[in-house]
């Protein structure tokens, strides 16, 4: 409750501010005029949080960052959704809805009002207007806009930890969990793990194609479950990810973020530890473990992975991208298209990727990053982009 309280009171300390950069040369942020905000000023910070943001000298020939807000300086902001004026943003201690066109926050969600867990992994939204949240330990949550309604393992979902949400063509949902998948039609669900062909039950990221296939990123490698009910799976000695040159140790950290230690009376903390570096300060890697997924306008299956850059498949082969060709990191923690244009775009553990097919283009910390690990990416109806890192949201907005 205390991180709830400090979520309601504290959390949102919007800092939308203006750059040194020349703002003619940045888009405008929406094609009609932007209200205006009531704010008069940004407003006095407490003494425990800090500005999410950093003096910039010098800004990226493409971007502009134009913006920047705290959600916490201990929060990690693991997921981010763009829906019209408005953004989600999914933190390790709640939810926050902020209107794209001021930068201010319009509503916070918390455990007092309807979340079993603050710790929210996923945002979607579902074909009947309802918000779909993906927690830690919390199960899943759906939100109308008035009431929340929570769905658990003793409701038939496959378990607690709810990684991803996606939904099919017929508007029924498949889940991606920590115990396998779940399909559920708003009444019943039904689960599949390994033993139905799923190639591990740790599950972290779904896509539903537009084959109507069903698309999973699992720790243990890539599976396909197809209209009529086929499985297939691929691994690294099939192509996924990118081999580890550098010999890079593996990471004993899987369960990314969650790590759940027992108390003495029973209840469990939830530790939020995102590293991905090994004892002694060095990237590592894991091989068949894929973070995040999307499907590009041509059809194009693409996965984050562990160490192996970023990986294409396009029903035939498999094609790895690393920073050998591009890419800023090589542990990809998210995968997103561009709404606009189709180019994909990666968050990675040293900053975040553009690539349209031909050519590629990053944003690192040189660039004005506040966190270097990008672990959320959205695209807002103006072309901005938004930045999900520990602490907060950079916004970042396109050169002319």
């Amino acid at each position: 409750m205390k991180s709830a309280l400090y979520l309601k009171s504290f959390l949102i300390i919007v800092l939308f501010f203006i750059q040194s950069c020349d703002l003619k040369s940045l888009r405008p942020v929406s094609p009609v005029r932007t209200p205006k905000s009531e704010r008069t000023g940004p407003p006095k910070l407490p003494k425990e949080v800090i500005p999410h943001q950093q003096q910039v000298t010098k800004h990226h020939e493409n971007y502009g960052l134009i913006g920047s807000f705290s959600t916490g300086p201990q929060s990690y902001v693991r997921s981010l959704f763009a829906d019209g004026d408005a953004i989600w943003v999914g933190t390790t201690e709640g939810i926050i809805q902020v209107d794209t066109r001021t930068g201010d926050p319009l509503k916070t969600y918390s455990m007092e009002d309807g979340l079993l867990s603050p710790y929210v992994f996923a945002i979607n939204k579902g074909p009947r207007g309802q918000y779909w949240f993906g927690t830690n330990n919390g199960g899943l949550s759906l939100f109308d806009g008035k009431t929340w309604r929570n769905y658990l393992p003793s409701d038939g979902l496959a378990d607690f930890w709810v990684y991803g949400v996606d939904f099919a063509a017929d508007g029924t949902a498949w889940i991606a969990t920590w115990n396998g998948v779940s399909h559920f039609d708003g009444t019943r669900f039904k689960n599949y793990n390994t033993a139905d062909g799923l190639a591990d039950r740790w599950v972290y990221a779904i896509s539903v194609g537009q084959d109507g296939a069903i698309w999973f990123g699992t720790e243990g490698g890539v599976s396909r479950l197809d209209p009529e009910g086929r499985w297939k799976s691929w691994r690294h000695e099939d192509g996924l990810g990118a081999p580890n040159k550098d010999r890079l140790l593996k990471s004993e950290n899987t369960g990314f973020g969650t790590q759940v230690n027992p108390k003495p009376e029973g209840e469990y903390d939830h530790t939020h530890d995102l590293s991905v570096l090994d004892p002694g300060g060095n990237e590592t890697y894991n091989k068949n473990y894929v973070f995040s997924m999307a499907i590009d306008r041509e059809g194009n299956s693409w996965f984050g992975t562990w160490g192996g850059g970023a990986s294409r498949f396009d029903g035939q082969a498999w094609t790895n991208f690393t920073t050998e060709n591009g890419l800023a990191g090589n542990i990809v923690y998210d995968v997103t298209i561009d709404p606009h244009d189709g180019a994909v775009w990666f968050g990675t553990n040293h900053g975040v990727s553009r690539f349209d097919g031909r050519n590629w283009m990053s944003i690192k910390a040189k660039d004005g990053l506040a966190n270097e690990n990008v672990y959320a990416v959205a695209i807002d109806q103006y072309r901005r982009l938004w930045l999900g890192e520990k602490g907060g949201v950079d916004v970042w907005a396109p050169r002319r």
